[in-house]
Order: structure tokens, then C-alpha cells, then sequence
């Protein structure tokens, strides 16, 4: 399977960095949203980026300028069916997965592949409602996409050795490097570091730490780039959320109970750092504990 064009559902965090990523490494990108000004902000954050890149001289400017250009928007969901790839970018619920597939099959080409950025949702289960669960599989980057290294690459138990080969190409292209995983709730990744987190909110809602002491202990303690509860942040909690009860339902184990603290946070509208509150307080100069 020859991958020249990519279609990407979802213009936000994600989306945006897939849209990036994909246009430097030469593919020709279709982005959609529900919303203009979503696009807008994508192309903007991705002007941004690749700004960013090329004063480090990671990014020649004519390579800059060729990336742009190959980034094109639409509103429309149908506009991306002929792509060889499309990926899913939109929220982590499964319910608008299923919609933003069932919308897109009357449109799709022939060969398509579909793909998911899924973070914890079952691979077979989406593929199974599409009609061509043998070419669908998950395409699952780690933010920021620009800056990680790894893409995780899950195949259903429908999903086809060609559809892996072609996927797994992708990657190699984009020089990014992949971890197979089976189609297990949250795979590998998620499976492994959200549960840290959650144990971390579980260790502040005991007051067996405050916010900064927990964080600390793991930036130094464990050499972690990031505390837990900041990484969450940088995340959201909404996602963190999300996660844990895909791990609690699929696994059906109390170990992965998400934290009643983490649920509290997140019906406060307390995401993180996109709503500027979460376990800090981000609407002054510096980040400030919230507990």
C-alpha cells in the first residue's frame, strides 16, 4: 500500500501535531474540525512549531515553507474519504469515534485505511463497526507529537499484516519509532503510566503529599522529567479520567478504581492546563498548587 495522502479528524492538541509531523515528512495533509476557528488555531500552532524548529535549526526554511503548503483544511468530514490514510484525532469517547466513521464510509475510498489516535479504546470494537475492520487499526502518538518519539501501533484481531506494514512505513518515514501492542485496554503506554497517576492523586487525597512534595519526589526521587500530578495536567484529567475507566470496565479490577479526587477535579471543570486549573493553578506568571 502506497501512502501519499493523510486525512486527519480533529484539529486539536493532536490532531494538529499528527497534521504537523505528517506535512514535514512529505505527505499531503486534509485536517478537519467541526469549527473554522479550530482549524485556524491548528494552522496557527503549526506555524508556531515549525517557527519554532527552524530558529533551533531543526528545520531548514524552505522545508518550513514546503510543510505549510502542504497542509490544507476543510469542514467537511466527506472531503477526507479518498485519502490513503485517514486518522482520528477527536475526543477519547467512543460514541464520536463511531460517528466520525459511520459519517465518513459512504465517502471512503476503495483502499482507505482508517486509523484511530485512541489512547485506550478497543481497536476490534471500533474496527467492527466500520466496513473494513481488516484495514483498521490504531495509530496511537504521544504528545506532543512533534517531540515524542514513539507511536504505539495496535492491531484488532480483524486487522490485516498489510494494513501493519503500510502503517508501520508511515512511522519509519516520519522517523519515529514503534511499540507494538495488543488490543488491550489503554495498551502499553497508558496502560503503565496512568495508573501512576492516579496513584499519585491517590497519595495527595490521603494528604500523603501535597502537590508540590509528590511532584518533587518523582522529578528527583524517581529522575521523571515530570511530577505526575503536572504531567496530568499537561494531559487533562478529563483524558486521565477517561482512561481509568476504560482500565476499570475493560479489566474489571479495583486496582484501576480512578481516584475520587481525579473525578472530583474533573466535574469542577479542572482539566489542566487547557482550562488553566487543575492541580495548579496556571492564570498567574508561575503555576500555583491547588492543594
Amino acid at each position: 500500500m502506497d501512502i501519499r495522502t493523510i486525512g486527519v479528524v480533529g484539529a486539536g492538541q493532536m490532531g494538529n501535531g499528527i497534521a504537523h509531523v505528517m506535512a514535514l515528512a512529505g505527505y499531503d495533509v486534509l485536517m478537519t474540525d467541526i469549527s473554522q476557528d479550530a482549524l485556524d488555531r491548528a494552522i496557527d500552532t503549526i506555524t508556531r512549531n515549525l517557527d519554532r524548529q527552524v530558529s533551533r535549526g531543526k528545520v531548514a526554511q524552505d522545508l518550513r515553507d514546503a510543510t505549510l503548503a502542504r497542509i490544507h483544511t476543510t469542514l467537511a468530514l466527506p472531503d477526507l474519504g479518498p485519502s490513503d490514510l485517514i486518522i482520528e484525532a477527536a475526543t477519547e469517547r467512543e460514541e464520536v469515534k463511531n460517528k466520525i466513521f459511520e459519517s465518513l464510509a459512504p465517502h471512503l475510498g476503495a483502499d482507505t485505511i482508517l486509523t484511530s489516535n485512541t489512547s485506550s479504546i478497543s481497536i476490534t470494537r471500533l474496527g467492527a463497526r466500520t466496513d473494513r475492520p481488516e484495514r483498521f487499526m490504531g495509530f496511537h502518538f504521544m504528545n506532543p507529537v512533534p517531540v515524542m518519539q514513539l507511536v504505539e501501533l495496535i492491531r484488532g484481531i480483524a486487522t490485516d499484516e498489510a494494513t501493519y506494514k503500510a502503517c508501520h512505513a508511515v512511522v519509519d518515514r516520519l522517523g519515529k519509532t514503534v511499540s507494538s501492542a495488543e488490543d488491550y485496554p489503554a495498551f502499553i503506554v497508558n496502560r503503565v503510566l496512568i495508573p501512576m497517576i492516579n496513584e499519585a492523586v491517590y497519595a495527595l487525597y490521603e494528604g500523603v503529599g501535597n502537590v508540590r512534595s509528590i511532584d518533587q519526589a518523582l522529578k528527583l526521587g524517581a529522575n521523571h522529567p515530570m511530577g505526575p500530578l503536572e504531567l496530568a495536567d499537561f494531559i487533562g484529567l478529563d483524558t486521565c479520567l477517561a482512561i481509568m475507566n476504560v482500565l476499570h470496565d475493560g479489566l474489571a479490577d479495583t486496582k484501576y478504581r480512578p481516584c475520587p479526587l481525579l473525578t472530583k477535579y474533573v466535574e469542577a471543570g479542572w482539566l489542566g492546563r487547557k482550562t488553566k486549573r487543575g492541580f495548579y493553578d496556571y492564570r498567574g506568571e508561575v503555576p500555583v498548587p491547588t492543594r
